[in-house]
């Protein structure tokens, strides 16, 4: 069933009585009974708080605690000095071009996108969404505005009642679970067509801009293309994306999951990030006059491959994260670079010249997508200024080439807490507190026994 079309509410400014009362009676007229409050934490969790919708509507201040962006998975807190002592409050302020129909509530309910800022006016830093919208606007500065596009990946399994054993893949329509190896089959993406039929209608709701659907590898995997445009924009609608997919699966009795590798055996998901940069008349710097390719194009490219090995963490978060960089899978060991070629870090798609990208494949499908996009986009910017110089671009396969990247999650970790770029890229501050919270998080998962280590060590040691 199709999803009421959601009233654009960007023009409003709830500093005024007029629009205060216009949104209070859209409110009252459709029964909206309730507003979520949310923003995108560290790992790009949905967090806020429900306000009575009449609240919002009357423009009611909303505050929750500066350490709830950067909450660990585990729920943990990091003690790190870089967090105050005295837990202080900041303030949740909407951004009303994302205020939609929350499609999976089931009484009227709207959300609504928020920024963490401070008493003082000044963006959180430990807010992920404030850390991209820090990073476009050092490009704004220039009169340049970058163009994100995310081929965002994931999995449908059935409902997981025990974490201690496999994944697996749901029963589809002809009573049997999907075995793989099935891309690009329409047939294998009609097997769920109920959660499908709910989803499409869902991310409509949203006004999220999808563009192609596909079934890749895994058993249930598919891929999403959202369209190009303002980075924190498409930043907003991956991470609805990911939040939808989520709450729809559900109400179907799957799970929808996000986890860089989550079968063993199986294809890793990935979260691609086409991008390119435009000028303020709105041409791509990536391509001469003539359609060539610019300074400005191989310039980019270049703080890509100097800087993203320092930021590595960004785009693999978690323990799981670095299952998915193996040799031969179509995800990257490097941050070598080609044109047309899957097996380089950095692949440049054959385009016409107003579309000249790049595309960076290092993220997984698990990174947070506000901060893949402004690692991404900051060492682009630091090449552009720095006027970096790339290597010579890979003719056969990367994967013949030397690892550029690193291999575990303790070895990204150190080269990021010993990186002279990372503080300057993304923020000292955001940094060290991520780097903070990321050690919490590795140092639970050290306190687990693994099934590798009851299969293996348990009868030979």
């Amino acid at each position: 069933m199709t999803q009421p079309a959601t009233p654009s509410w960007s023009h409003l400014n709830l500093a005024h009585d007029a629009d205060r009362a216009e949104l209070a009676a859209h409110f009252r007229a459709t029964g909206v009974r309730d507003v979520e409050c949310l923003f995108a934490d560290v790992t790009g969790y949905p967090r806020g708080k429900l306000m009575p919708a009449a609240s919002f509507a009357a423009g009611g201040e909303l505050r929750i605690c500066q350490a709830i962006p950067m909450q660990c998975v585990t729920g943990e807190y990091s003690y790190d000095k870089v967090f105050p002592d005295s837990d202080p409050d900041v303030r949740l302020v909407p951004d009303l071009s994302t205020l939609k129909l929350a499609p999976w509530a089931s009484v009227p309910r709207y959300l609504a996108v928020h920024d963490c800022v401070e008493l003082d006016g000044s963006l959180c830093e430990f807010a992920p969404r404030s850390v991209l919208k820090n990073v476009v606007a050092r490009y704004q500065a220039l009169g340049l505005a970058p163009v994100v596009a995310p081929e965002i990946e994931f999995y449908l399994t059935a409902a997981m009642t025990d974490p201690a054993q496999p994944l697996t893949a749901p029963l589809g329509r002809g009573g049997r679970p999907e075995v793989g190896q099935s891309a690009f089959s329409l047939n294998a993406l009609n097997e769920l067509a109920p959660f499908w039929d709910a989803f499409y209608a869902a991310i409509d709701a949203l006004g999220i801009r999808a563009d192609t659907w596909l079934h890749e590898v895994g058993p249930c995997q598919y891929e999403i293309n959202l369209l190009h445009g303002d980075p924190v924009a498409v930043a907003d609608q991956a991470f609805l994306f990911k939040t939808a997919a989520r709450e729809i699966a559900l109400q179907h009795g799957l799970n929808a999951v996000f986890m860089a590798k989550p079968l063993a055996g199986e294809a890793g998901s990935s979260m691609h990030l086409h991008q390119s940069v435009v000028d303020a008349q709105g041409r791509n710097i990536f391509s001469q006059a003539d359609g060539s390719e610019s300074e400005a194009f191989l310039h980019y490219i270049g703080g890509l491959q100097a800087f993203t090995p320092d930021l590595t963490l960004i785009y693999a978060p978690t323990v799981n994260s670095y299952r998915r960089y193996v040799a031969g899978s179509q995800a990257p060991i490097n941050v070598e670079w080609g044109r047309d070629n899957r097996t380089a870090g950095l692949r440049v798609p054959v385009s016409p010249p107003v579309a000249r990208r790049v595309e960076n494949r290092l993220a997984g499908a698990d990174a947070n997508p506000y901060l893949a996009m402004a690692a991404t986009l900051a060492a682009g910017l630091e090449g552009l200024q720095t006027r970096c110089l790339p290597g010579e671009p890979v003719q056969d396969n990367g994967y013949d080439l030397p690892r550029g990247l690193p291999r575990t999650f303790f070895t990204a970790h150190e080269q990021m807490a010993q990186s002279a770029h990372a503080p300057r890229l993304l923020g000292e501050r955001f940094v060290r507190a991520y780097l903070a919270v990321k050690a919490l998080e590795h140092e639970s998962f050290l306190h687990e026994i693994s099934a590798w280590e009851r299969r293996f060590l348990l009868p030979q040691v």
